[in-house]
């Protein structure tokens, strides 16, 4: 027998682990729930995660099988059930996070301890950390010269789902409830989870809207983007399936604009491959910089302000629009998430460990490489970051990105009934006028040029400059 230990991969599809333990046949899935993991998840989180497993256990369910589901120390837990079976081979695929690689290192030396053969494969990428590198055999660091190897190089094929003679003939327990594992009800109205739900989101973004994502990803308004991040995360999709997708819409691309559109969605999914190298090679990042400064940055950390921030109460209806949007879906889209950062960060100047540690809390689609890369990189601490003197302007950006103001008004009620002018010029209008406007809004905290200065005086304190 093989024991599958499934993790962020619950799927049957396009699972490198999986098919490897397939081909010897009668394969336990198994799934662990780990409570040094659950300590890092949150309400919307473990939702999303127990109908991903509810999907993936009906699958199993309709092959002759179950998924089994266990509770405790998976470097306990795992070698019990192998001695149990008396299975010949424990199979999982890697996780990248510190975390992960620490908890797995553990779980071998346990199965070693009692000559249980174990094999891990990379799943949750096309190329694993390490598979790219520069010409000295260094990880890169600049994301511009990764993406120029990993689109050159040739991905995988997606793996075949196990038939039902691979699959071992067994009875599962029953799932645990959110009480069950210390969880409330989440009040954020989350996507569906499974594999099929996955699939639909991605044969629809690449019915249409991948020939247009070159620029209809910026626009928040806009259904532009694929949704596809929390499929990603909790891999109810996976990677080779979404790449093989984008390789059928560029052959139905029509010109040169809309293979343009496919090829920018490739450039996300490298991007994500880069921060999971990132992350690989440097756990710290999670909670220290990655590029350090010659002095400590001295964040101002105002609790009022980002007291505001957290409740989409700043004033500024962009932020305050994404802001909300995370509470309502648990998501926010990637223009906005960009935007917000930059304002914690640069008008607020509050340490983006606060911004990261919020969005775990409330992001369905949260993972580790991508949050801390995002975030690190708007606070201009991080790999290939923004510089620290290129600083988002929250207006011009909702002007730019958001003209009509649809979204703001989609996420701020408050200013249903303002005039789009009034809108963008929220931080023009007197007190009078503001109250005229729309009396429950909130006049702007802070003043953004005002803050633009402080940051650069910070910055330039931090880097040692006179």
């Amino acid at each position: 027998m093989q024991v599958f230990w499934h993790r962020r991969d619950l799927r049957a599809h396009d699972n490198r682990g999986l098919a490897a333990a397939a081909e010897e046949g009668d394969v336990l899935p198994v799934f662990v729930f780990d409570d040094d993991v659950l300590a890092h998840a949150s309400p919307v989180r473990v939702a999303f995660l127990l109908d991903a497993l509810r999907d993936l256990r009906a699958w199993y369910r309709d092959h002759g099988s179950d998924l089994t589901i266990r509770h405790g120390d998976p470097p306990g837990v795992l070698p019990d059930l192998a001695v149990e079976h008396d299975a010949d081979r424990v199979v999982w695929n890697h996780d990248y996070t510190g975390l992960a690689q620490e908890r797995d290192e553990i779980v071998r030396e346990a199965l070693d301890a009692q000559n249980t053969p174990h094999e891990q494969f990379h799943d949750a990428v096309l190329h694993e950390p390490g598979a790219i590198r520069t010409n000295a055999g260094d990880p890169y660091s600049v994301y511009t010269y990764f993406w120029k190897k990993w689109q050159d190089r040739e991905k995988a094929r997606p793996a075949d789902p196990p038939t039902a003679d691979a699959l071992a003939d067994v009875s599962g327990a029953a799932l645990p409830s959110l009480d069950d594992l210390g969880f409330d009800e989440p009040a954020a109205d989350y996507p569906d989870a499974g594999h099929a739900a996955a699939v639909e989101r991605l044969d629809d973004f690449c019915e249409s809207d991948i020939f247009d994502y070159d620029e209809g990803r910026e626009y928040p308004a806009e259904a532009g983007t694929s949704r596809l991040s929390q499929d990603l995360t909790y891999g109810t999709l996976g990677v080779r399936e979404a790449y093989a997708r984008t390789a059928q819409a560029m052959q139905e691309a029509e010109g040169e604009d809309e293979a343009t559109g496919v090829e920018e969605f490739r450039r996300q999914l490298a991007f994500r491959e880069f921060y999971q190298q990132v992350l690989y090679f440097n756990p710290r990042v999670v909670t220290e910089n990655y590029s350090e400064y010659e002095n400590p940055i001295e964040w101002r950390n105002d609790e009022d302000e980002i007291a505001a921030w957290k409740s989409g109460e700043t004033g500024f209806p962009i932020v305050d629009a994404g802001m909300r949007q995370l509470r309502e879906e648990a998501y926010v889209h990637n223009r906005v998430r960009m935007i917000v950062a930059s304002f914690l960060t640069k008008d607020l100047l509050v340490d983006w460990r606060v911004g990261y540690g919020h969005f775990r809390e409330y992001l369905v689609d949260h993972d580790t490489a991508n949050d801390t890369g995002g975030w690190q990189w708007a606070a201009s601490t991080g790999t290939d970051a923004q510089p620290y003197f290129r600083i988002f302007n929250p207006w011009t950006q909702q002007a730019d990105y958001d003209p009509d103001a649809e979204y703001i008004r989609e996420y701020v009620p408050e200013l249903a009934d303002a005039d789009t002018e009034e809108i963008h010029g929220w931080n023009e209008l007197g007190e009078a006028e503001r109250d005229e406007v729309a009396p429950e809004y909130p006049a702007p905290i802070v003043e953004h040029s005002e803050r633009r200065e402080r940051a650069l005086e910070m910055f330039e304190a931090a880097r040692g400059e006179d």
